[in-house]
């Protein structure tokens, strides 16, 4: 499985910014992905994630309420909605693939650079 993230970018503060990623390859039908992001200096943390149905989600403290993931299942593609950006946003955003949904991600995307300016 192949993942390319897109539409990242430079945002002011309290814009908004839309993240995309697109599966290619010996896709599963029944999957679970994801979003993390990593900021310079710091770990790689959990964003969010959507099971294949779309009636199941999860997101980070840091963002929700903020942020909104979506699926298109016919397109293999998850996007991520990002709402009243921050600063402490900024950050290279990854998408990943579980290809079970049981919680392990067994694809990773490159990633797509945030920058949110104050």
């Amino acid at each position: 499985v192949q993942l390319q993230a897109s539409g990242g970018g430079l945002v002011q503060a309290e814009g908004s910014l839309r993240l995309s990623c697109a599966a290619s390859g010996q896709t599963h039908s029944t999957y679970r992905m994801g979003w993390f992001r990593q900021a310079p200096g710091k770990e790689r943390e959990f964003v969010a994630d959507i099971i294949w149905d779309g009636a199941t989600t999860h997101y980070a403290d840091a963002v929700r309420g903020r942020f909104t993931i979506s699926r298109d299942y016919a397109k293999k593609a998850v996007y991520l909605q990002m709402n009243s950006l921050k600063p402490g946003d900024t950050a290279v955003y990854f998408c990943a693939y579980d290809m079970v949904a049981n919680g392990r991600y067994d694809f990773w995307g490159r990633g797509t650079l945030v920058t949110v300016s104050s």
